[in-house]
């Protein structure tokens, strides 16, 4: 692998401290306190050491039987991440030619498995736990045939690698002699009814076939797609089927069906119509038909809702549509005033990810925090936010009426008297993320780096620049050091423009494409009233008394529409002044010249475009400000907090019913007793049983009784025998006041974590996950680079670490100056405002467990000795992404005042996670090493899902995700991209830099390049108001008056979403619930389909409640009857919600005092 040699000692130092770590462990565990005495988290190299660890959870007889040397020998013949790698690799493992199985079947089960893993990088679960197996079955001629049966689980494989999935089965099926599958008409109509079932009746499928693509795909696949039965509900015909053995709706058959062969269609085709041939695939080849299926399907759809106009870009509502409660609308789709299409990669973008101005997110009222996930109209469907400060911020109206951009220096002032955002401002999207999604490129508003690529055109040397327009040297040079920058005044932009024949800089352009031509012609009319300025005073006065002669126009809120800073004076004037005037006078033509206003006029046509009106008469060439706005609403908050399991355990100990409702050591030590189901062990020595591995009494090993039986019995145990033995280990005289275990252990064996770990991390305040380690979870965003005083991190801390030189190869000196990030290092909460605490706080705490459990339990050296947060600094983490199974190395290099983890997006794809929203949970290393066994993991399908079975050492570029491989690491966006998009070219039409082409040389792991530069990754919104607020009243007060305060959003189509998408089915629903709930005990939460006779617990004699009230159902009914009526809402709407209430009052009755009581929260 291509790096340099930094790059080399940076992953040598991390392999070193690895290994070291893992020695310690595999030593320390012999004591044999746990269910295996060696580190049971299996180490990885690449991908093809990661595959062998994963598939050995299911097939241990693969290990070191040299199937990794195998991938790379087949690599070499096809290519990385090749799918033929994956198909060959998977017949081999089929014909044992790696090792033996105990038959045929477990043999072609284990070569799917193994494939699927390499084609999903040997990183998500889905190998063990999506595909759940092959059934051999007959056909109507008595032949054998394959059906391959899925699970839930199969969804984190993604589409497009669960359909090769179904692909290398067939490929198996074929070279191993079986026959294809013979659906008959039944089984053909039962495939769309599940699917279209479960769509309506489960959940909406990301893509929804049609009848045709089902039928098609079902009659067509060479192998079964089978499932087992996942949901409450039955199919709702074709029943009975003797080859299909359920009626039940299978969430794995539908997933593979629609989201994966359907969907992917396409791409899977691409792929059997190169080499399919060459791999016997023939059975394949009708792909080709159903993917002009599927195009005459779509055509048709297209061809019924199409818009007469011919517009590339059409208004996208998709994102809207699940809208909830309490979290804002932010645009409307395509809406002016919303968010402003900016190209650009800042420090903190890419891979989804996106950033605002930190001023933006303030006068949103602080919903919209640093680590927040937008769901948006395009190019994708969700992001998460960063700040940038060199992009533009919003434009605001005051109750005065005084229109500003806001900045830094006015936003205190006046953040109380916001009455209407009138421009968000902009949204940096990377080039990148256009590209991975095929969006096609739209023209955006001309932006400053837009301006500043014409400027370089016609003059590429400060020096030159300023003796040709004859401004001092220092102020260009400032200004080609940061073209983005607020540099030059509106004078001196005018001068360099006029001289270079350039249009006018962004920042005195305004957004006249906003105007029609009335708007356009009232504008004129009203400044032929205007007392007009110039020179050292440039002012424009207006007549605020006077009115437009189209009634329905109003003259101010023409300004206020094409985004023109002015002030009211003394209500009876609106002033244009200073920079602004004299932008406003270029563009109409009389700044140098005088006003032609009749020619003007005359010049406004009908239909015809305004800025090609204004053109004609411009002193300099105006271009669209506006470009194109994004619609967008707030998704999920922000995240960063210790995952704790139902009921917060601090150790997977079970405490049984004698726990009560706490589930706490406390009561059962009152008991004296736990009742539970125990794996039994019997000491030689004190000739008794144990539940440990190591007597609790004597401290000697114990071994298991009754091998070839079950392994475990209902025991009750003397728990305050097992107390005073961890009382006396740990030398604790005074146990923590609530110590929580869990009810009853759910793994295959029954196994319970050593106790003294829980009383351990009762006494740290901190909790267990269900593997037996300590996870902290938080928001996934991208870095690039940093600076030393975002992080917190000293200077001399960073060069120990590897950081000497910044990006323009000086020595390191100061917290300002900019430093690439390395590929595992990443950067962790410590959010101040937050409720939750912070990353610095849980891991030093979790240090400190690990070493008092090393000195009292294992027995040995403590490891860390960390004293203070800064101690954390270049100690070594695992992380791991929802729905995987591989871990990752990072190494902590600072804390953030944000709540998201940034890393590298190299490291983020490692995990198969890119920054739209998904989160990721992290363990301190020792924790991992010392605490995870894959003995805790419960034994239903789906526990190997965010477990760390494998742990990748050091990250391979070429391994990961391909989504990074489209990160753009340009230090500019050319010209040419710019003309690009305003012909809607397609993105891979412009030549920008990104990763894929580096992949292979020493730049995969640096020398990236960032476009927009920001002042501090903190500055903004940290903490979310939707998290600081309390209750749904005040988030959904907050949210409808945003609705009110953006132009770009229409508050009655939120308030009417909020009731349709949250409200009503809430209500609904709860009150479905009530009718059907069950009764709970208070004391030991034992549940009751109807109420004992005693009417009291029959276990504890416990007070039964319900377990749906009546407040649940009603507490959304006020609320909604106000919103409707406040805004106007529909009368269907209204009638509906009548009609509800009148459901809701014949089951509980009608109470004048109780309605009269209920609080309106909207009037």
């Amino acid at each position: 692998m291509e790096m340099s040699i930094n790059i080399k000692n940076y992953f040598e130092e991390i392999n070193n401290q690895v290994k070291a770590a893992y020695d310690f462990s595999n030593n320390s565990k012999k004591i044999g306190i746990d269910p295996s005495d060696k580190v049971e988290i299996m180490l990885a190299k690449n991908m093809a050491e990661r595959i062998e660890g994963l598939i050995s959870f299911a097939a241990p007889q693969i290990i070191g039987k040299g199937m990794p040397n195998r991938l790379f020998e087949l690599e070499k013949e096809y290519g990385k991440l090749d799918w033929r790698v994956g198909l060959c690799i998977a017949l081999e493992v089929a014909q044992e030619k790696f090792c033996k199985f105990k038959d045929k079947k477990e043999a072609m089960e284990v070569g799917i498995r193994v494939g699927l893993a390499y084609i999903t990088l040997g990183v998500v679960s889905s190998p063990l736990e999506g595909f759940l197996g092959i059934e051999i079955k007959k056909r109507r001629d008595g032949k054998e045939y394959f059906a391959m049966r899925f699970g839930g689980p199969i969804r984190s494989a993604g589409g497009t690698a669960a359909s090769v999935g179904v692909l290398i089965a067939d490929y198996i099926r074929k070279k191993m002699g079986y026959e294809k599958y013979d659906p008959s008409e039944q089984e053909i109509k039962r495939a769309f009814t599940e699917v279209r079932d479960f769509h309506e009746r489960v959940t909406n499928l990301q893509y929804y076939p049609s009848e045709e693509e089902i039928e098609f795909l079902a009659s067509h696949i060479p192998i079964q797609i089978d499932g087992d039965p996942s949901e409450k509900y039955e199919v709702s015909n074709y029943k009975d089927l003797d080859r299909i053995g359920t009626n039940i709706l299978r969430n794995g058959f539908c997933l593979v069906m629609a989201e994966c062969l359907a969907q992917k269609a396409p791409k899977l085709f691409k792929q059997i119509d190169k080499w399919g041939k060459d791999f016997d695939l023939n059975d394949w080849m009708f792909m080709k038909e159903f993917v002009t299926l599927q195009k005459e399907i779509k055509a048709r759809g297209e061809s019924k809702s199409k818009n007469k106009s011919n517009e590339k870009i059409k208004p996208d509502h998709t994102f809207i549509k699940d809208l909830v409660a309490g979290r804002p609308v932010l645009t409307y789709p395509m809406r002016p005033g919303g968010f402003r299409l900016r190209y650009g990669r800042g420090r903190t973008t890419g891979l989804s990810s996106t950033a605002i101005n930190p001023l933006t997110m303030k006068v949103l009222n602080g919903f919209i925090a640093i680590g927040t996930q937008l769901k948006m109209e395009r190019p994708g469907k969700g992001t998460i936010l960063s700040s940038c400060d060199s992009i533009e911020g919003p434009i605001v109206k005051l109750k005065n009426g005084n229109v500003l951009f806001v900045n830094e220096e006015n936003y205190e002032e006046n953040k109380n008297n916001i009455e209407e955002i009138l421009f968000l401002g902009d949204l940096l999207i990377s080039y990148g993320d256009f590209f991975n999604r095929a969006h096609i490129l739209v023209a955006p508003g001309y932006c400053e780096e837009w301006w500043f690529n014409e400027l370089k055109k016609e003059c590429k040397s400060p020096e030159e620049l300023s003796k040709l327009v004859g401004i001092d040297f220092p102020l260009i040079k400032k200004l080609f050091q940061n073209p983005m920058g607020d540099i030059l005044s509106a004078e001196e932009s005018y001068k360099i423009s006029k001289k270079l024949n350039i249009p006018l800089h962004p920042k005195y352009t305004f957004h006249w494409t906003a105007l029609n031509e009335m708007k356009f012609l009232s504008l004129l009319d009203w400044l032929n009233r205007a007392v007009i300025k110039k020179n050292e005073n440039n002012k424009i006065i207006l007549p605020l008394s006077y009115e437009s002669k189209d009634k329905n126009i109003k003259l101010k809120r023409i300004l206020e529409e094409i985004g023109i800073p002015h002030k009211v004076v003394s209500k009876e004037h609106v002033i244009i002044e200073g920079d602004w005037a004299v932008g406003f006078m270029i563009s109409l033509g009389f700044y140098k010249e005088d006003i032609e206003l009749p020619k003007l006029v005359s010049s406004v046509k009908e239909g015809k475009d305004i800025l090609k009106v204004i053109n004609k008469f411009s002193e300099l060439k105006i271009k669209d400000k506006s470009g194109l706005f994004i619609g967008a609403r707030m998704g999920r908050p922000e995240k960063a907090k210790m995952r704790k399991l139902t009921g917060s355990p601090h150790g997977l100990f079970p405490v049984g019913e004698e726990g009560g409702r706490l589930r706490s050591f406390q009561s059962a030590l009152s008991y004296g007793k736990i009742t539970a189901e125990f794996p039994v062990y019997y000491c030689d020595k004190c000739k008794d049983n144990s539940v440990y591995g190591v007597c609790h009494r004597c401290g000697e090993k114990t071994k298991k009784q009754d091998e070839d039986e079950k392994s475990y019995e209902t025991l009750s145990i003397n728990i305050n025998e097992y107390f005073d033995s961890v009382r006396k280990e740990l030398d604790i005289f005074e146990l923590p006041a609530l110590i929580k275990g869990i009810r009853g252990t759910s793994n295959r064996d029954h196994t319970p974590e050593y106790l003294g770990k829980a009383v351990l991390r009762a006494a740290h305040n901190l909790y267990v996950n269900k593997d037996g380690t300590t996870r902290y979870d938080m928001t996934e965003m991208a870095i690039t680079h940093f600076k030393p005083k975002e992080i917190f991190t000293s200077i001399e801390k960073l060069k120990s670490l590897g950081y000497d030189k910044d990006i323009y190869g000086e020595e390191l000196i100061t917290e300002e100056q900019i430093l690439e990030i390395l590929p595992q290092d990443v950067i962790l909460p410590a959010n101040e405002d937050s409720k939750e605490e912070g990353a610095d706080s849980i891991f030093l705490r979790c240090a400190n467990f690990i070493d008092d459990l090393l000195e009292k339990v294992y027995k040995q050296e403590r490891y860390y000795n960390l004293k203070s947060r800064k101690d954390l600094i270049g100690q070594l983490i695992i992380s791991l992404a929802p729905h995987t199974s591989a871990g990752i190395i990072g190494r902590i290099i600072g804390f953030s005042k944000t709540q998201g983890c940034y890393a590298h997006p190299l490291w983020h794809s490692a995990q198969r996670r890119d920054c739209d929203g998904d989160e990721n949970g992290i363990m301190l290393l020792m924790d991992g090493f010392l605490n995870f066994s894959r003995s805790f993991l419960p034994a239903h399908r789906g526990s190997t899902q965010d477990a760390c079975l494998v742990l990748t050492t050091n990250l391979v570029p070429s391994e990961v995700d391909d989504m990074a491989f489209d990160v753009d690491v340009a230090w500019e966006y050319p010209l040419e991209f710019y003309k690009a998009c305003e012909e809607n070219k397609m993105p891979w039409g412009v030549k920008i830099d990104n990763v894929a082409n580096n992949l292979g040389t020493e730049k995969q792991f640096e020398k990236y390049g960032f476009t927009h530069n920001t002042s501090n990754l903190n500055d903004g919104v940290t903490y979310s108001s939707y998290k600081s607020l309390p209750t749904m009243q005040e988030k959904v007060l907050g949210q409808m008056n945003l609705a009110e305060k953006i132009r770009a959003v229409d508050m009655a189509g939120v308030a009417s979403l909020i009731i349709e998408k949250h409200f009503i089915r809430d209500i609904k629903g709860n009150l479905r619930k009530f009718s059907m709930q069950q009764f709970r005990c208070v004391e030991c939460n034992t549940k009751y389909r109807r109420p004992p006779l005693l009417g009291k617990c029959l276990k504890c004699g416990g007070r039964l409640i319900f377990t749906i009230s009546e407040g649940s159902v009603i507490k959304y009914l006020e609320p909604s009857l106000s919103l409707a009526r406040k805004y106007d809402l529909p009368s269907y709407l209204i009638q509906t919600l009548e009609l509800t209430k009148q459901r809701i009052e014949s089951v509980f009755g009608k109470d004048p005092e109780r309605q009269e009581d209920l609080q309106k929260w909207f009037g």
